[in-house]
């Protein structure tokens, strides 16, 4: 798919593992509750009841680390028959509070393209998570000027995305989305009909990898780094 820029005013950006490292931390944080729950099961089995538990989970906290950290505690308990030590709930907990203050580590080129796009463009924030960790990272980034408008979403479904469309007072073509999440952050918005840049990274979570048949070929793009983006967005 062609993207016609001509048409295009406004460009989102996803936030976690776009602009900033954000799932190796989970990976990280998945082998060392691991190591803490190995008395009762093997990592394989610790990791597969974790995504069960985290998914069963989504519908009632949604995204983010809090949420991690609640769904590794419910993990310990059902993983241990009610055992585990109170030692290792304190492990855990402060496990997500690490998480929670990791330093912000911006992919390469984002600073870049940010302040070449805004002179032209209104540039906002479309991403999933805690509000405020995802407010929290943002200021931490010193990205916040960049934007005219920060949306923290529940979910990124097409409906979703229509809210932001409808708010911001544009039509779907005249809307441009980035992310490294097929699933969030492309397909619901080549389903609306607007357009999408998909920039993989290295690590993705189980739950927003998507199977090649359900992409549609030619659709929407696909680069390896946000810095090339200077190279095709005028």
């Amino acid at each position: 798919m062609e993207i016609d820029f001509d048409k295009i005013k406004v460009i989102a950006f996803d936030a976690d593992d776009t602009l900033w490292v954000n799932e190796p931390y989970f990976r990280e944080a998945e082998h060392e509750v691991a190591r803490l729950l190995s008395p009762y099961e093997t990592e394989n089995k610790i990791g597969q009841e974790l995504y069960r538990v985290e998914i069963d989970n989504l519908p009632i906290y949604g995204y983010g680390v809090k949420a991690f950290i609640l769904s590794m505690v419910q993990l310990a308990v059902e993983i241990s028959n009610k055992n585990v030590p109170a030692s290792v709930i304190e492990e855990i907990v402060a496990l997500g509070k690490d998480m929670l203050q990791k330093p912000i580590e911006l992919l390469d080129g984002v600073e870049e393209v940010l302040k070449t796009f805004h002179k032209k463009y209104r540039l906002i924030v479309a991403t999933k998570g805690d509000l405020l960790d995802q407010e929290r990272k943002l200021e931490k980034s010193g990205l916040l000027n960049y934007f005219h408008h920060v949306e923290v979403m529940s979910d990124k479904k097409e409906s979703d995305y229509l809210k932001i469309v409808k708010h911001l007072d544009i039509k779907p073509e005249e809307f441009l989305m980035i992310g490294n999440s097929l699933k969030s952050d492309i397909l619901p918005l080549v389903s609306i009909g607007a357009s999408a840049i998909h920039i993989p990274y290295h690590t993705t979570w189980l739950h927003e990898q998507v199977a090649s048949s359900d992409c549609k070929e030619g659709s929407f793009k696909t680069f390896k780094s946000i810095h090339e983006l200077l190279k095709i967005i005028p």
